[in-house]
């Protein structure tokens, strides 16, 4: 069972309910029919009842057993409306303004998940990645002590001597373009409960990764992957955290205690925290083309609730994968 059945596998086990806000899309509804048929979340599907039933039936997509919901028809309208007007009341917002917002889809949803009326969401099929993270932001807000979103591929590689049965979490590959130093020991630590959540590892080897390993060179680049290293480490004193690192040393034992003799990281780290997004979104493409290696994701982490972000030229079972994912999201949170 490969990681993709194991993570279907988990979301099956305790269905949730997930929330995707293009009810009307084709490639929604179409990977909807998927779910519901693989048993793998309760979906809620937004947008207009009858044409999304008109849309079910031309695609010829059973959706029989999902909830739909018009944000305009809602029942829960009027006391979101209420809730977004306090949450927002420093930025002076008026109720009509907080309608406006409410009766779209992609403001409902992260609403939903406020209010406890859902666990999670999907986005991303028709709406860019800011479309998506703004109301999460807005609403759901960002995980307690964390103040940034970041994006964690999930890396599947041939390599099963390396990493967590040769596959890492690389981050971030998506969202922040030059961390601070803060920044980035914040998304080492999201990374690694993506890695307990979505690859079951309980305690993640996380390498905050530079061009020096241990002070080998000397550049105010590096200064900041050790600043991290620290502002990490005193967060979550309990997590395996370990920096700078070069990519080798932190990957291939043999190399990992030479470099950092006593490291509990070093040659043994399955998380991977780029110092840039320029580094880990290239990083992430390389092995994936060159290594052959599965990329999946990104996910979204920092939020306060599991959403995630697909992007707009998604296929069909990629909805269904990130549902999958996100679901397991909702169950180790």
């Amino acid at each position: 069972m490969n990681i993709l059945e194991q993570i279907i596998e988990k979301a099956r086990q305790k269905k949730v309910r997930i929330v995707l806000p293009e009810g009307n899309s084709e490639r929604t509804i179409k990977a909807a029919h998927i779910i519901l048929q693989e048993n793998i979340a309760h979906l809620i599907l937004l947008g207009n009842k009858s044409e999304i039933t008109y849309l079910a039936s031309k695609y010829n997509a059973n959706l029989s057993n999902a909830e739909i919901i018009d944000p305009q028809e809602s029942e829960w309208l009027e006391d979101y409306i209420e809730t977004f007007v306090q949450l927002r009341k420093e930025k002076g917002i008026t109720y009509d303004e907080a309608k406006q917002l409410l009766i779209d889809p992609i403001y409902f949803g992260p609403m939903m998940i406020y209010k406890g009326h859902a666990d999670g969401e999907v986005s991303g099929a028709e709406h860019t990645t800011a479309d998506t993270v703004r109301p999460a932001l807005q609403i759901v807000k960002t995980t307690p002590g964390i103040s940034v979103v970041s994006g964690g591929m999930i890396m599947v590689t041939k390599a099963e001597h390396l990493g967590h049965q040769g596959m890492f979490v690389f981050a971030d590959v998506a969202i922040c373009p030059n961390p601070t130093a803060k920044q980035l020991a914040e998304i080492a630590i999201s990374s690694a409960q993506t890695a307990k959540a979505i690859l079951g590892i309980q305690n993640p080897n996380v390498a905050l990764l530079s061009f020096s390993t241990k002070g080998s060179a000397k550049h105010e680049l590096a200064n900041k992957v050790i600043e991290a290293v620290n502002i990490a480490m005193q967060m979550r004193p309990d997590l395996n955290i370990d920096g700078e690192l070069q990519a080798d040393a932190a990957i291939i034992e043999s190399i990992g205690q030479k470099k950092s003799p006593g490291s509990k990281v070093a040659g043994k780290a399955n998380v991977l925290i780029f110092p840039d997004l320029q580094s880990g979104n290239i990083s992430y493409k390389l092995v994936e083309r060159l290594g052959n290696a599965q990329a999946i994701g990104p996910v979204l982490q920092g939020l306060g609730a599991p959403i995630n972000d697909l992007s707009r030229g998604c296929s069909v079972e990629d909805i269904v994968h990130l549902v999958a994912i996100t679901a397991n999201q909702c169950i180790n949170k």
